[in-house]
């Protein structure tokens, strides 16, 4: 009976728990917490995201004057315009959106925690992000690994130096099935790809694992390593094959943050996939001042998911798609 709430009493119960429990969290740091818009004028420009978009048509407007606006894939931007504003360390608890199919850990709409912290790095905010799952899961300290090392051990390829082709043998080599390979133009597709096949099954099962300093090609927002510049200063949280959370030493140069967000756009050219508006109002943001901080998104319906030991997102939340 698709009336009737595909999450149990218990479940919802658990997922209340766990939001006063975040909230807990965040007061006892002085975090103020912040509500910002769902809709936008811009969306992201990230290749492989896909937003969810309405025509907003103004009292007396024609269809022909409509203007396009974007449901937020997170709240990254607004927030960011807060911070630029002086607000301090912020979080938020909301609703985000993306275009893409249902399934076990997926939802179009799902409930997202992010939050910013000023004068954190990215190691600075692991930190505290495994201090909150620690609480709210009763579970160990979470491990850390670069993306090279886990990569290298799982793969069998070093993801900072390899070719097309070493990719593309690594997939043959662990029998994946997959011939869409050997047409594949871009490094960072197979990259995903292989990490999202090989490594991610195999990392954080018997305590949280945080992987850090993923490719720069691969951390559109984050600053990149003074240390080693083929690496961002980004890092993903993953426990049990569950993807968590995504932070990033936030980068805070304007001029590079636009000429990312075209690159991104290019490529999204070279794929023949629409370009996008590029938020104008976060770059004005950065080029007023943005403190160094460090960000992170966590996802809620999937911490609810390890909390009560559920086989799928639809188990945590009221009323999923196919439902909605």
């Amino acid at each position: 009976m698709n009336w009737q709430a595909s999450a149990n009493l218990e479940n919802l119960k658990k997922r209340a728990d766990v939001l006063a429990t975040i909230r807990a969290f965040f007061a006892e740091r002085n975090v103020l917490e912040v509500d910002t818009q769902a809709l936008s004028h811009a969306t992201v420009t990230d290749l492989h995201l896909v937003s969810f978009e309405t025509q907003f048509l103004r009292a007396g407007a024609n269809e022909n004057s409509a203007t396009t606006l974007y449901l937020q894939t997170s709240p990254e931007f607004a927030m960011k315009r807060l911070l630029a504003s002086g607000s301090g360390c912020i979080y938020q608890i909301c609703k985000a959106f993306r275009n893409e199919e249902s399934g076990r850990f997926h939802n179009p709409e799902f409930t997202i925690l992010e939050w910013y912290r000023v004068g954190f790095d990215h190691f600075a905010l692991m930190r505290e992000v495994s201090q909150l799952v620690e609480r709210i899961l009763k579970c160990q300290p979470a491990e850390h690994f670069t993306y090279q090392q886990v990569f290298i051990n799982h793969v069998g390829v070093d993801p900072l130096q390899c070719t097309m082709a070493d990719l593309q043998q690594a997939v043959l080599a662990h029998q994946l099935h997959a011939d869409w390979v050997v047409q594949e133009h871009n490094l960072d597709t197979l990259l995903q790809y292989l990490f999202s096949e090989l490594v991610e099954p195999k990392i954080g099962q018997r305590v949280p694992c945080v992987v850090y300093n993923f490719p720069a090609s691969q951390a559109a927002l984050a600053k990149i390593s003074s240390d080693d510049n083929r690496v961002a200063e980004r890092f993903e949280l993953y426990f049990k094959g569950i993807e968590l959370a995504n932070g990033f030493h936030e980068l805070t140069d304007s001029v590079e943050q636009k000429q990312r967000f075209e690159a991104d756009n290019r490529l999204r050219q070279s794929y023949n996939l629409q370009t996008k508006p590029i938020d104008k109002n976060l770059l004005q943001a950065l080029t007023h001042g943005f403190p160094d901080c460090a960000g992170v998104a966590l996802g809620i319906d999937r911490l609810v998911m390890l909390t009560v030991d559920a086989r799928a997102i639809d188990d945590v939340i009221a009323f999923p798609v196919n439902r909605a």
